[in-house]
């Protein structure tokens, strides 16, 4: 019992780790994006889509490479390495040469590439491993991606400061190298398992003609957008917040923004962990539910009455600081969880032989999430008829976005049951 414990750890979660902890460092993009603009002459909004399109070849790079996972985990690991660390010692060459297109093809495309086929490779593993916690195993190892931006931001910070924004490129790209390998080395699936393309095979026109797979990929896809545009506004937000908080009604403009600073990056550290500890939470309250769809229901539910207290409570200064607070960190608790919960509720409704598969045609709503979301947020805000109070008009368009979600995978639900 003891080796297989072990074989559990190093043949699956470890390596799951490995993996995932240097590809969740595309979550770090908001450590040196106004220093790449800055070096190229470039405008903040040009250079913001190399993240947009990372995103975008995730998504759509892990819906097409599940039937690539489903044969060889050990190829899907090679090949995740190499984009990986190719595109982001190349987003190093690309600054040193000041050649943006050359950091949208790196970071954007290539790096994109081996974000996907990285993200998805260790999945089906964990379940096949971890037969009896399908979801507190990918809820742990999808963790690690959750938690890689509070890991790696400082370590960016100081690598930055010491050696230089270009170097840091170089520097982690060797460390990441290292760390990917030793994963690809150590990931294997269990004994006697065999891949039967008889029936781990199955045709992406066939899943993608299923209702249920589209209510799962709406409900899905609207999380991400719902989150995304939460978070890519979190900072304004907090500043707009704070600056009217009565504590620092006394401090003069340097203070005020040394408070607000110190106020936001815990935070932002804060947040880190509720996206980790929603990853891991919600997919381990899955096992012990018999429907999956309802952790997703929980979500919603919850990300709906977060979102209506900080509008109750907006007029209110004392309390609208901890109203929004308690919506950032749920709803980024309730974002990490919908990425750790999905496999297990595909494995409900497809089953496991063809996850691989069936999660990655699914992850191609995170691509298409990655381009709307930021965007989403960005028009509601600049179109806002109180400019004085613009982020939060962002709030009901996100509620009612959580509440379409809500119903789909409520739907999806029923549909499961009547099966």
């Amino acid at each position: 019992m003891a080796r297989l414990a072990a074989n559990r750890w190093t043949s699956a979660i470890l390596p799951a780790l490995l993996i995932h902890i240097p590809i969740g460092t595309v979550y770090c993009w908001s450590v040196f994006k106004q220093l790449i603009a800055d070096q190229l002459n470039a405008s903040p909004s040009s250079v913001e889509w190399a993240f947009s399109l990372a995103i975008f070849f995730l998504g759509m790079s892990a819906a097409f490479a599940g039937p690539m996972v489903e044969k060889n985990i050990k190829r899907s690991a090679l090949v995740s390495m190499i984009c990986f660390v190719v595109g982001f010692a190349g987003t190093g060459v690309s600054i040193a040469l000041h050649c943006l297109p050359g950091v949208f093809v790196c970071y954007g495309a290539i790096m994109g590439v081996g974000l996907g086929v990285g993200y998805l490779t260790p999945v089906k593993n964990l379940m096949l491993w971890f037969a009896d916690n399908k979801g507190l195993a990918t809820g742990i190892a999808v963790a690690g991606f959750g938690l890689a931006k509070a890991i790696a931001s400082p370590v960016m910070e100081w690598l930055i400061g010491t050696i230089g924004l270009v170097a840091m490129f170089y520097v982690l790209a060797a460390v990441y190298a290292v760390m990917m390998l030793v994963g690809f080395l150590l990931i294997r699936r269990p004994a006697g398992w065999v891949y039967d393309p008889a029936t781990s095979h199955v045709s992406r026109r066939t899943i993608l003609r299923k209702p249920v797979f589209w209510g799962i990929w709406i409900a899905f896809y609207l999380n991400i957008t719902c989150g995304l545009a939460l978070i890519s506004q979190e900072k304004d937000i907090l500043h707009d917040v704070l600056q009217s908080f009565p504590q620092y009604t006394g401090l003069n403009q340097s203070e005020l923004a040394t408070a607000i600073a110190g106020v936001i990056g815990l935070v932002l550290a804060v947040d880190a962990v509720f996206n980790a500890a929603g990853r891991i939470g919600f997919s381990t309250i899955s096992d012990h539910l018999k429907r999956r769809e309802s952790v997703y229901q929980i979500i919603f539910v919850m990300s709906i009455a977060v979102c209506l207290l900080q509008v109750v409570l907006n007029s209110i200064d004392n309390a609208l600081l901890w109203a929004v607070l308690a919506m950032l960190f749920l709803v980024n608790a309730g974002y990490g969880g919908g990425f750790s919960t999905l496999p297990v509720l595909l494995d409900q409704h497809f089953g496991t032989k063809t996850v691989s598969t069936t999660h990655g045609l699914t992850l191609s709503a995170w691509a298409f999430a990655g381009l709307s979301g930021n965007q989403l947020a960005s028009f509601v805000v600049t179109h806002a008829p109180d400019q004085a109070h613009r982020y939060a008009a962002l709030i009901p368009v996100i509620t009612a976005l959580y509440a379409v979600a809500l119903a789909s995978v409520t739907l999806v639900k029923q549909a499961g049951r009547q099966r």
